[in-house]
């Protein structure tokens, strides 16, 4: 019986009266209405004829954002409240928590009912199915890394919950987990930097039943990108600011209502909430070797005038040291998710796939070559989950997000390039979803942005 049916009704959403208390017990208890519906039973695609993106991929041309909603504005200025920090257990234990585990046990699920079998389909129309989109917001993912105070699902800061449900969706497809993780970036840093004001103007979209499309953007079209380098810029005019520059790998551009635009004012990085709709905001698609599901574009920001309190976060750096350090992190967790997919479906291949009248995993050559994925595997696990933890605590995790960040780029190629190389011919056709990993796998290293735990 699969996860989601045994979820059905027993006590209310078929969980015990803990769970239903517990924050991560409500997430947990969202599936059951996803197992209700016919979201797991229909893995289909809109029309390409009706995606913006998909359309730009072919023609190239830009288009204005679209107009977004209108978020209603609050009436405070005051700093907003920020998520608690989690209390160290006292010893070195990366073992998940229950909750956390029981959590990661649904995302599991989801990633292979519904990302693994639409990743393909989705990588060639270059856009997420409805379906993947709605069946993340129904779990609650977007509000992942917002307190509960705020209408999260967290009670602490959820760092290390964020990099499992991270790893487990990306076992799915990393372009699909891209997708639907975009839009809780945002929430987790407004819920992170955010006035009271702020909060209280976008939080409860996030949080409610209709959960918009939105983008973290720190990248941009730039050879050696730094992104405490940045070509975007911010200038001060009156009361407010002026973006002007170009931001790459956004996600799903065309359909978001709500960015946070990462630019340099006064000489360091800031970040800004720009609303779609604004004057002088174009997008453009930007279609890469990899993560294509997650319809990435451009961005291009011509005299945009935000006003003073679009800024996210304070005007001196840390702010934005910390987003940084936070998305390196998700994208080492998605590394280790892609990886684990890749040596999996190897596992199976080499002990099935026979020539000369044995299966090839009695080679030492193949053999050896397994064996070396699943210990660089679990290096980056344990580099990733040491630093998602003291994340989680507040504690500075700079030196561990960078070593994680370093492994998981280097080890998390040679993986997806083993992958193909173990399955010889096949590895290069589609037919398998390897070539596709190792796509994906190679953005490791050279995303910025997109995603946040």
């Amino acid at each position: 019986m699969s996860l989601l049916n045994s979820l059905r009704p027993g006590g209310r959403h078929g969980l015990s009266s803990r769970e239903t208390r517990d924050p991560i017990g409500l997430a947990v208890a969202a599936v059951n209405r996803l197992a209700q519906s016919d979201l797991i039973d229909r893995v289909g695609l809109r029309k390409q004829s009706e995606q913006v993106v998909y359309s730009t991929t072919r023609n190239g041309f830009r288009v204005a954002t679209a107009a977004g909603r209108t978020f209603a504005r609050a009436g405070r200025r005051t700093a907003g409240e920020r998520p608690a920090r989690a209390e160290s257990r006292g010893v070195f234990d990366l073992n998940p928590t229950e909750d956390e585990a029981m959590l990661v046990s649904v995302v599991d699920e989801l990633a292979a009912e519904l990302l693994r079998p639409g990743a393909a389909a989705a990588d060639d129309a270059c856009a997420p199915p409805d379906d993947v989109l709605a069946a993340a917001q129904e779990l609650g993912l977007p509000g992942l890394g917002v307190p509960e105070s705020l209408g999260g699902i967290m009670e602490e800061r959820s760092a290390t919950a964020g990099a499992l449900v991270a790893e487990a969706l990306a076992k799915g497809d990393m372009g699909l987990a891209v997708a639907a993780l975009a839009p809780g970036a945002v929430a987790t840093a407004i819920g992170l930097w955010g006035t009271d004001e702020q909060q209280q103007t976008y939080l409860p979209a996030f949080t409610g039943p209709d959960v918009p499309a939105a983008a973290l953007t720190i990248a941009e079209p730039t050879v050696l990108f730094d992104p405490f380098e940045l070509s975007t810029t911010a200038l001060r005019d009156g009361d407010g600011f002026v973006l002007d520059g170009v931001k790459s790998a956004v996600v799903r551009g065309a359909d978001a209502e709500l960015f946070v635009v990462a630019a340099q004012l006064d000489g360091t990085p800031a970040l800004f909430l720009v609303e779609a709709g604004t004057d002088g905001l174009e997008v453009e698609a930007d279609p890469s070797m990899g993560l294509r599901a997650a319809a990435l574009s451009r961005l291009h920001l011509t005299g945009v005038r935000v006003g003073a309190d679009a800024l996210l976060g304070d005007t001196d750096g840390e702010a934005y040291r910390e987003c940084v350090r936070l998305s390196r992190l998700a994208w080492c967790a998605l590394a280790v998710g892609t990886g684990q997919a890749v040596l999996d479906y190897v596992k199976d291949y080499v002990n099935e796939r026979e020539a000369f009248g044995e299966p090839i995993s009695h080679r030492q050559s193949v053999a050896f070559m397994v064996a070396d994925i699943a210990i660089e595997l679990q290096a980056m696990r344990l580099l990733t989950w040491k630093a998602a933890s003291r994340a989680t605590r507040g504690e500075d995790f700079a030196r561990e997000v960078g070593l994680a960040r370093r492994l998981c780029a280097e080890k998390g190629m040679k993986i997806g390039l083993d992958g193909v190389q173990l399955l010889g011919g096949h590895g290069f056709v589609k037919e398998h979803p390897v070539e596709r990993w190792y796509r994906d796998l190679r953005a490791v290293g050279l995303m910025e942005g997109v995603v946040m735990l």
